[in-house]
């Protein structure tokens, strides 16, 4: 599972410059800060706010590929490109894949 949601050698190379230690807090910052992106994006979606909607999928794209999360910032990055959606299935969409690949990361900085 985890190689196909997480780029290793991107992820290698942040544990080599940052240090393994500093990586699992990042997850951990990850960990609160993502779930808080993506209810910014379901109130953008809310309260037809299309630039909110847009900085959180940039926010969230940017943070994913940090780690090597290519496939969630992937998610992201459509998102952020294609404006809002018509409704919150793509967000819920992307709060599943948030959830699979956090685990996968931490899975890889703990073990």
């Amino acid at each position: 599972m985890t190689a196909t949601l997480i780029d290793r050698s991107t992820f290698g190379e942040l544990q080599a410059n940052a240090g393994a230690e500093f990586v699992v807090e990042l997850l951990d910052t990850f960990a609160e800060e993502a779930p808080q992106i993506l209810a910014e994006m379901r109130s953008a979606l809310a309260d037809g706010a299309p630039e909110r909607f847009r900085r959180a999928a940039h926010s969230l794209k940017s943070n994913s590929s940090t780690f090597g999360a290519s496939h969630l910032a992937e998610m992201a990055r459509t998102l952020e490109l294609g404006g809002m959606p018509a409704d919150a299935t793509p967000v819920d969409a992307l709060a599943q894949e948030f959830e699979r690949t956090l685990s996968a990361l931490q899975e890889l900085a703990r073990g």
